[in-house]
């Protein structure tokens, strides 16, 4: 029986098989009509014929017979060089009609070259095209050779395409196709960026097609695309390109019965690649980015190609796809969208929010999934714009059907147009000349609020210069430093200065002029992180002044630099202090200390200003220790302010450190203050266990610090995995506390999890249950257990701007603390130290 049903399943995979391997031969256009304008003979270019401009002149309906023709000379030598020879000319509105066989979506491929064509200058022309009711170009000045490709679905029995001179100007074209395209290549529908939901419409659209991206492999012509798409290579759009490597298994690609065929995309796209370059290192986190320059004020259609030609096996490849900052395709296992068959040829389809500011990325980076290698692939990309409301590809106004007032309306709009543009000149002159003189008068620019480097009060208003004051950290406010300053403090960025390295950039040490040390943060060109993360930075900085929160004493961005200038810290991060650099190992006390100060930053983060201020990067890293061991949370260039009041999260892309990222946030893209929870109870196992978050070299049931920690705390032997440095030092009680605390913070879901102030109550508590002898031992299973409050806490409306130690409560009964409020009492003894 056994031996049969293996037999049915081999007959059943290589059905299948077989059925994957055959491929459309490509397809045969209905309509195709390739039109040579100007010329007086055919004219092969790669295998296609594009027919003498006379064959089709009765299509054509033009004030003049125009057919121009320059010297082969002009014209740089390319495939497409003897179709620039000649043009037809247009001196008013012309029409082309084309008769069409089949209605469904066309291609319109116009090619132009700036030129002197007989005794027509053509180098400045402007002018408009429209096809049907949309416009596809509008006041258009042709760039040397220009190819342009659209498609429109043409559901009449003919397609009219008019040319229409801009005023005293001429228009022309060199070559024009109007060909069919496969009815199955661009359906009506296809998911939407932002909100993630279905958007249907795509066949009333008109496309233009913005870029066709080989990802990994080279350019590929008209003569090797079944639809005669050209393909360019990825190189000029990557980023940051040492990110990327390249993959290529042409021969292995195969196409699905039913889904991608040779006609969605060739072999030599499917079969090439471009993924992440992890160097084989297991803890590898950052995602390859591809920047496009678009148009602002349209919608964009984009069809991404996956084929997974880099696994040797089923459920290895786990990838995020991003679209600027969203993530359109979270986890993606391409292996479970084609059977489990490797290398076979898929798409995904996407419509993007209207682009306001004229940049379009494209990322792929590496799954949060647990112990499964970093990697992602992208074989292939199409950016294609939509027509606005209006009906255009090119500005906001549709030309529409033409008529005999056509270039009067135009004309008369461009009137209008031009004397707005006027008016509205003249009100940014007169603005720019105000506030000029206003910014004269007070030797002031409003770009950033200042720092106050000693606790003090920030203003609103700050210091662009320093005006020639002696650098130091005395001063009250911190300035915008020149970079040359930074240069003499860092002895010229000196590397062995180098203290730290972060994904911003090197972290040096400095010494300002009155002798203050410093740690002077540079930003990376290659970093992933740029100037959101710096201005965030900067921001979120100015605004906080808290013991438990590291000071951001000035910052330089002349000569493009991106420079943070912090307050130094002496012991580094509380990571060297764990593992891997051989610093002196901290004792139990000192580790809860360090816990407690971290968690009372977080907590004033929270619940200290206005609005809740989320981290999203807590980690051992990100905690910094001074002199006396004092914890200070640092790099904010990834916080984000919290809901709005009647709200419960912030929607917003995934940003985080592998193995603290919150799997709720991951999973639902919501933010809420409960995932700097989930983050730091990560971090109070890695201080209990001195040991990395992920470690890829452990046993699998060890790899992920936090899974492994919540078995054995659910078992009650959490003692078995502490670190060998604290066997025998931590008090029974102390560690039930604490391996509590961090068992509450790693719910789930938010929800469930404690506030900060509740963390804090917490640990303050496990502090006291290591240092006192208990008189009456409280319910162990208790989480929110803590001693009778302390003077100042039951007077800290007094002003008492002193901290609060453990050894300030005595232990008593829960019964004590009826009807009050622990995240409230800790939020304003938070804020009274904040001050």
């Amino acid at each position: 029986m056994m031996t049969c049903g293996i037999l049915e399943l081999f007959i059943w995979v290589s059905s299948i098989s077989s059925l994957f391997c055959l491929s459309s031969s490509g397809f045969s256009p209905a309509d195709n009509y390739l039109i040579n304008c100007g010329s007086s003979t055919n004219t092969t270019v790669e295998g296609r014929v594009f027919a003498a401009d006379s064959l089709y002149s009765n299509l054509l309906s033009t004030p003049q017979n125009i057919l121009a023709n320059t010297s082969s000379n002009s014209i740089p030598s390319s495939d497409n060089s003897a179709l620039y020879r000649t043009a037809r000319v247009f001196t008013g509105v012309s029409e082309y009609t084309f008769p069409i066989s089949q209605s469904g979506r066309h291609w319109i491929r116009l090619y132009f070259y700036q030129s002197v064509y007989g005794s027509y200058n053509l180098s400045s022309v402007s002018f408009s095209v429209s096809a049907q009711t949309y416009t596809l170009l509008s006041n258009f000045t042709p760039t040397s050779a220009s190819f342009i490709e659209f498609s429109v679905n043409v559901t009449s029995s003919s397609l009219v395409i008019t040319f229409i001179p801009s005023d005293n100007s001429l228009a022309f074209v060199n070559v024009l196709e109007v060909v069919s395209v496969p009815n199955s290549l661009i359906t009506d529908d296809a998911t939407l960026v932002n909100p993630s939901t279905s958007f249907k419409g795509l066949l009333t659209q008109a496309l233009e097609t913005v870029a066709r991206v080989n990802m990994g492999g080279p350019a590929v012509s008209p003569f090797n695309d079944t639809l005669s798409r050209s393909w360019v290579p990825d190189q000029d759009f990557l980023v940051q390109k040492n990110l990327a490597t390249n993959a290529s298994n042409i021969a292995a690609v195969r196409y699905p019965p039913g889904g991608a065929t040779v006609d969605t995309a060739p072999p030599t796209v499917y079969g090439t690649c471009t993924e992440m370059n992890s160097q084989n290192d297991p803890s590898s986190n950052f995602n390859v980015t591809w920047e496009f320059t678009v148009d602002q004020g349209f919608q964009y259609f984009l069809r991404f190609h996956f084929c997974d030609i880099v696994s040797t096996g089923a459920n290895q490849l786990y990838f995020n796809v991003y679209v600027d900052s969203w993530n359109v395709a979270q986890n993606l296992d391409l292996s479970t969208l084609t059977l489990g068959i490797l290398a076979t040829a898929y798409y995904m389809d996407f419509v993007t929010p209207i682009n306001d500011d004229g940049k379009l990325s494209i990322s792929i980076g590496p799954s949060t999934i647990t112990n499964v290698y970093p990697n992602a692939i992208l074989n292939g990309l199409e950016i294609m714009k939509m027509n606005n409301s209006v009906g255009s590809l090119d500005g906001v106004a549709s030309l529409g059907p033409s008529s005999p007032n056509t270039k009067k309306s135009m004309g008369m709009v461009v009137g209008l147009s031009i004397g707005l543009c006027v008016v509205v000149v003249f009100l940014a002159i007169l603005f720019f000349m105000c506030r000029r003189r206003k910014v004269g008068s007070s030797g002031h620019s409003k770009t950033w609020v200042p720092f106050s480097t000693n606790g003090g009060i920030s203003l609103t208003m700050g210091s662009k210069y320093s005006n020639g004051t002696t650098l130091s950290s005395g001063s009250d406010l911190g300035y915008r430093f020149p970079f040359a300053a930074v240069q003499e403090a860092t002895d010229n960025f000196e590397e062995s200065w180098v203290i730290g390295i972060g994904g911003f950039g090197k972290v040096y040490k400095g010494v300002l002029n009155d002798g203050t040390k410093v740690a002077v943060k540079r930003g990376n060109p290659r970093s992933q992180q740029g100037l959101a993360e710096f201005r965030t930075e900067i921001e979120m900085l100015s605004q906080f002044r808290h013991r438990h929160l590291v000071s951001l004493i000035g910052y330089c961005d002349e000569k493009n630099e991106m420079i943070l200038i912090y307050e130094y810290m002496e012991n580094g991060t509380l990571k060297s202090h764990l593992y891997g650099s051989g610093q002196p190992s901290l004792s139990w006390k000192q580790r809860l200390e360090i816990c407690i100060g971290s968690a009372r930053g977080l907590h004033y983060l929270h619940t200290g200003y206005s609005k809740a201020v989320i981290h999203r990067d807590v980690k051992s890293a990100n905690i910094l220790l001074d002199e006396n061991l004092m914890a200070k949370v640092a790099d904010f260039g990834l916080s984000k302010t919290g809901p709005e009041f009647d709200q419960t999260h912030v929607s917003t892309a995934v940003k985080g450190s592998f193995g603290y990222l919150d799997p709720e946030y991951f999973r639902r893209q919501q933010l809420t203050d409960k995932s700097d929870v989930y983050s730091f109870g990560v971090v109070l196992f890695e201080v209990l266990c001195a040991r990395p978050v992920i470690d890829p070299s452990l046993p699998r049931e060890m790899v992920n610090l936090a899974e492994w920690a919540m078995k054995w705390q659910t078992k009650g032997q959490l003692e078995q995995i502490i670190d060998a440095n604290l066997e025998g030092k931590i008090k029974p009680e102390s560690l039930r506390k604490f391996g509590e605390t961090a068992e509450k913070c790693l719910a789930e879901f938010g929800v469930d999890r404690p506030t900060m102030g509740d963390v804090l109550w917490n640990l303050e508590y496990a502090l006291q249950l290591q240092e006192a002898v208990l008189q009456n031992d409280p319910d162990e299973n208790s989480t929110n257990v803590i001693g009778e409050l302390s003077p100042l806490v039951n007077d800290f409306n007094d002003g008492d701007d002193s901290t609060v130690s453990g050894a300030q409560f005595e232990v008593s009964s829960v019964d004590d603390l009826s009807g009050v409020s622990m995240s409230r009492v800790f939020s304003q003894l938070v804020k009274s130290e904040g001050r």
